[in-house]
């Protein structure tokens, strides 16, 4: 019913094995665990640009997580009402609360396929999937440090005999690889928990999350490790060991990113803003004293008894006096002494 899933993940296993096995040899247990490692790199590389998006989402959700907030404190009884609105805020700033689930969604199934292939592997079996004969008991014969990968602590004694491998053996193995799962979980836990802001970290769902992620889950990690096959130990070791270091890749390129937006802005207000003691200039209006252009005319300005002054022309220099409703160019002063005309 999966095929469609261990199919692929058969595939890409059994490429890294052909490619390291040139190098250790076909049944080398190194040749084997490398292939399990980069089997685990090749489909986080694969994801990583929906990583980047979820990281993104996540940084917008944090930004209108008061928003939210408010939005619960108005419809506290209206669950109906509380997810429409919600739904419209995260369609107002883009954000797709699924899309910042896809990377952990679709590691569960890739999981499921590669433990599913890996307990496939037995002795005196056939082809598994895109593994023939031959690869199935290449992989049966491995040993790391003495332990086949396909065996586990809690396995029954008489199946440990059917590997060869001693039970002690795989104790010293699994239980260093369960460790520093654990440990690898809980760090990688803790880099993406200090990265949310106050707003997050203050809602009580949030912090519910943050203690499985944080104690839980590695304790998980700890305690499945009597079950787990030594190859799942290391793909866990090697799952989260990629988790923590492309968080700090892809956070420290978001922060430079967001950076260098606010130097931006900061940059253009400099630039718009005027200058300290100096005032706005108005275009359209000349600075006091300024001579008017070429070919311009100054115009009539009103004097102190009303009366407007003299517009000089610029361009012969002439002073005429100019009165509404006199005819233009005729003197109105009068000589002293003159009498008035009857």
């Amino acid at each position: 019913m999966l095929n469609f899933i261990y199919y692929p993940v058969s595939f890409i296993l059994w490429c890294w094995h052909w490619v390291f096995g040139k190098v250790f040899g076909e049944s080398s247990g190194f040749a084997w665990a490398l292939a399990v490692i980069f089997l685990v790199f090749t489909l986080r590389a694969i994801l990583f640009k929906p990583f980047v998006g979820q990281v993104r989402s996540m940084r917008k959700m944090q930004e209108f997580a008061p928003e939210m907030q408010k939005i619960k404190k108005k419809f506290p009884n209206d669950k109906q009402r509380q997810a429409q609105e919600m739904q419209k805020l995260q369609s107002e700033h883009g954000v797709n609360p699924l899309g910042g689930c896809l990377p952990m969604l679709v590691q569960i199934p890739v999981f499921i396929g590669l433990f599913h292939v890996l307990r496939s592997f037995k002795p005196g079996w056939g082809e598994v999937y895109f593994f023939d004969k031959q690869g199935v008991d290449s992989f049966v014969n491995a040993k790391l440090f003495g332990t086949n990968l396909s065996t586990f602590i809690t396995m029954p004694g008489d199946q440990l005999a059917q590997y060869g491998t001693e039970r002690l053996n795989v104790i010293l193995l699994s239980v260093p690889l369960m460790i520093v799962a654990s440990i690898a979980t809980h760090f990688t836990a803790r880099h993406s928990v200090a990265r949310q802001n106050q707003a997050a970290l203050d809602n009580p769902q949030t912090a519910i999350m943050n203690k499985l992620t944080l104690w839980i889950f590695p304790l998980g990690v700890l305690a499945g490790g009597f079950f787990f096959p030594v190859a799942i130990l290391l793909y866990w070791l090697s799952n989260n060991a990629w988790t923590l270091g492309q968080q700090h890749f892809v956070y420290k390129r978001i922060d430079s990113e967001e950076e260098e937006k606010k130097a931006t802005v900061v940059e253009t207000r400099q630039a718009l803003a005027p200058k300290p003691g100096a005032k706005p200039v108005n275009p359209k209006k000349p600075a006091p004293g300024a001579k008017p252009a070429n070919g311009a005319k100054r115009m009539p300005t009103a004097g102190p008894s009303g009366a407007p002054k003299a517009s000089t022309d610029a361009t012969n220099g002439n002073a005429n006096t100019e009165i509404p409703g006199l005819t233009p160019g005729r003197s109105t002063s009068k000589k002293p002494g003159s009498k008035k005309r009857r």
